[in-house]
């Protein structure tokens, strides 16, 4: 496991301060192979990086959605084990996607804080044209009180995209390309399900689609990242991950 250099090795207690659990918690993610191990360091002191703050944000939000330390260790086997802290960021981002009524009204004050950084007219304006936040209230209403809307799930991702070099007209026509596929995606499945429930009553439909929902999600999330670093690799002429011609 490679600790990335933008960010200083943590010792366990301080990781522990920087997630918000205990050093306990860590210890006990630790011997369930949830976390990875830490880098050994002089004096046999564990130092850990941003991967390892990455899985305990994603193990905190799937705790959150309900789900069990057995079904969470389930969930973290499938993930591909070359995962970085910026994928693990956009699963946990996904997840967060899973709860109802994602979107909250914020004042800007909290918008700023949420975000974990200062906020430029022009940052909340990149924001806008992700659909990670919604100028005004829900009514419609101007946003000159300051108030906003913003999809706490998408928020931290979001952040992270402000300082990807990218124009606002780029960020919003890469937002349609991924809306009108993923709707052709879902119109797809919602017809296989359909054909595979057609006795059921209502009941048992929803109950197959809460089960459903994140392993489709996450499916379609892995394919993507090997799909996009496959593309990448022929964009820049480098061989196939597999090393064929």
């Amino acid at each position: 496991m490679t600790i990335e250099t933008e960010e200083p090795a943590l010792t366990v207690d301080e990781l522990a301060a920087r997630a918000g659990v205990t050093v306990r918690t860590v210890r006990f993610y630790s011997t369930r192979g949830l976390l990875p191990p830490p880098v050994i360091g002089p004096r046999r002191v564990g130092h850990y990086g941003p991967e390892h703050l990455a899985r305990l944000a994603l193990i905190e939000e799937l705790q959150r959605q309900g789900m069990t330390l057995a079904a969470i260790e389930r969930y973290l086997r499938r993930l591909p084990p070359d995962l970085g802290p910026h994928d693990l960021a956009l699963h946990r981002a996904v997840v967060a996607s899973w709860a109802p009524d994602a979107v909250e009204a914020v004042t800007r004050e909290e918008l700023r804080r949420r975000a974990g950084r200062p906020l430029s007219e022009e940052d909340v304006d990149r924001l806008v044209a992700m659909g990670v936040v919604a100028v005004g209230a829900e009514d419609g209403g101007g946003g000159g009180d300051g108030s906003y809307r913003v999809d706490s799930g998408l928020l931290r991702l979001g952040v992270r995209l402000l300082d990807v070099p990218l124009s606002q007209e780029a960020i919003h026509a890469a937002r349609t390309v991924l809306l009108d596929h993923a709707r052709a995606a879902a119109h797809e499945l919602s017809r296989l399900l359909r054909e595979e429930v057609t006795e059921r009553d209502a009941r048992a439909v929803r109950s197959l689609s809460a089960h459903m929902q994140p392993l489709v999600v996450q499916a379609l999330l892995t394919a993507f990242q090997r799909s996009l670093k496959e593309e990448l690799r022929e964009w820049l002429g480098e061989p196939p991950a597999d090393g064929s011609p």
